[in-house]
């Protein structure tokens, strides 16, 4: 079955995957992730997760409702700008609108990676009776200075731009800068030569400086400044309090994040109220780590999934 709407802010565009009546999944992704999680029936196109999610993977949809959602945004505004600040906790209110339209009461789980994460979590101190697990990636109770701190400058970038008539080229750097942070430097290192890849007599270029021009433009030939603007300030204005936790929960801390640190992700997990387990992913890729690591990842939430609860976890 699939089900979607386009309609008012309230109740975002969404997306259910899988047979009427199985268990429900809420499945939400970084700021660019949207309501088509995996290729179905009635749109073949590949989803933003679909090595997680469709029939006989993780997220299986031939035995969970898997239900996608649209972020909201902050409108815009005369300026170019967003017309309102939206928090994961108004995220996490969509999520509970679209869950009410399609007569849902409660989850199996949420599973929330990236911004996804922090909505998720939203969503479980809000809304405590209407999930029966959680399973968090890359995210936690609040944002770290240093990630506030490289998303501010991305914002100035775009606000720049959008005061110079130049808002394109500016979305453009904002997105290289911000891939500089979901990779990890060894990864980095690894796959890109120190060497220039071209030089002029008056200018070089990088490896690494082509693959971040690259996605750069990719994203801003597709995202709006205004949505960049809300969705970047809504990650730092992110704060949920962790003792409000009461749903068994997996944290999956991925190795070389330098957006959430794991110490970060330790924190949350020792001050949840409910039963918690703290999981590391290994991985080159950094913070990136939930679309790039699909086995581990597939252990981790098939377990983290099953009937039984978490056990509580041994911190270091």
């Amino acid at each position: 079955m699939l089900v979607a709407s386009e309609v008012a802010v309230e109740l975002p565009p969404f997306e259910v995957v899988g047979p009427c009546g199985a268990p429900t999944i809420v499945v939400l992704g970084g700021i660019s992730a949207n309501r088509h999680v995996c290729s179905n029936g009635a749109d073949g196109r590949p989803g933003w997760w679909e090595t997680m999610a469709g029939e006989g993977r993780a997220l299986d949809t031939t035995r969970y409702q898997l239900v996608g959602v649209d972020f909201l945004d902050g409108g815009r505004a005369d300026d170019g700008r967003p017309e309102r600040i939206v928090t994961t906790h108004d995220q996490a209110d969509a999520v509970a609108a679209v869950l009410d339209s399609l007569n849902i009461d409660r989850v199996r789980a949420i599973v929330g990676a990236s911004y996804g994460g922090m909505v998720a979590l939203a969503f479980a101190e809000r809304y405590p009776d209407r999930l029966e697990r959680l399973v968090v990636i890359g995210a936690a109770h609040e944002a770290h200075p240093m990630s506030t701190a490289l998303r501010s400058i991305q914002r100035r970038v775009v606000e720049l731009g959008l005061e110079t008539g130049r808002a394109r080229d500016a979305l453009s750097l904002a997105r290289s800068l911000a891939m500089t942070t979901y990779r990890s430097a060894r990864e980095f290192a690894e796959r890109f030569d120190s060497e220039p890849s071209s030089r002029t007599d008056r200018d070089v270029e990088f490896p690494v400086e082509s693959y971040l021009r690259h996605h750069g433009e990719r994203f801003a030939s597709s995202w709006r400044p205004e949505r960049f603007l809300a969705l970047s300030l809504s990650g730092d204005l992110h704060r949920i309090t962790p003792s409000a936790i009461n749903a068994p929960a997996t944290l999956v801390a991925a190795e070389g994040d330098s957006i959430v640190p794991r110490e970060q992700i330790v924190e949350l997990a020792r001050n949840v109220s409910g039963p918690c387990r703290l999981v590391d992913l290994p991985s080159d890729n950094g913070h990136d780590a939930f679309l790039t690591e699909p086995a581990a990842l597939t252990a981790i939430l098939e377990d983290a999934l099953k009937a039984s609860v978490p056990s509580p976890s041994s911190l270091r």
